[in-house]
């Protein structure tokens, strides 16, 4: 008697969750709609344009003077961010050696944590699009089977019919975020790895530059 009630009881507290859950993957969808246009847009404004030729600037850093390099960053096909942190590097060109290394890493860092934050939402997005998609599958079976022991046919395809869509939409949702993830991943690698190697060179420079001869 006792394990009936309790049964029942966590019956109707999980037939409730199912509105809750389509709310939720609806909020998901939307989020995923808005990840999806910031990635477009960031491809088309960003991504496209960067076309700077690393080694090339790498050399061309090394065979310049140290006056010069800011003139060389900033008519270079660098990102906008990465052209920003590299002068911040070069306009600390006073600074003792060992703080201007830590500048670079803490500079270094930022940019990190920066491109970081727009892998966090498809990121969080692939995660909780099948979790929500599996709840919004097993919610609805419980009043299906119910349905199907009565005899109740068209309760049962309704039921059948919510776990359908939401399975699909959870699964598209997760998709897609995961898509954009990995290509981001690849993206924020070549920057924060072009913004490292440039830094170090500039260091480099720097510190050659301020050695007695």
């Amino acid at each position: 008697m006792i394990s009936e009630n309790v049964n029942s009881i966590l019956r109707v507290i999980i037939s409730n969750f199912q509105t809750p859950v389509v709310i939720v993957l609806l909020v998901l969808m939307v989020a995923t709609v808005i990840v999806t246009g910031t990635f477009v847009y960031e491809f088309f404004i960003e991504h496209r344009k960067l076309k700077a030729d690393i080694p090339q600037l790498i050399e061309a850093i090394n065979k310049a003077e140290i006056e010069n390099i800011s003139n060389l960053i900033a008519g270079n096909k660098l990102l906008p961010r990465q052209k920003k942190v590299l002068h911040q590097l070069i306009d600390e060109k006073k600074m003792e050696e060992n703080t201007r290394e830590t500048y670079a890493a803490q500079l270094l860092f930022e940019e990190e944590e920066h491109y970081q934050k727009y892998l966090r939402w498809p990121q969080m997005i692939s995660k909780l699009g099948p979790m929500f998609g599996l709840l919004g599958t097993l919610v609805p079976l419980g009043p299906g089977l119910m349905a199907l022991g009565q005899g109740n046919t068209e309760m049962l395809s309704q039921s059948l019919l919510i776990a359908f869509d939401t399975t699909s939409a959870g699964v598209v949702i997760a998709a897609i975020a995961l898509v954009i993830t990995q290509i981001r991943k690849q993206w924020y690698r070549r920057y924060s790895q072009a913004l490292e190697s440039l830094m170090e060179v500039i260091l480099a420079k720097m510190k050659s530059d301020t050695q007695p001869e």
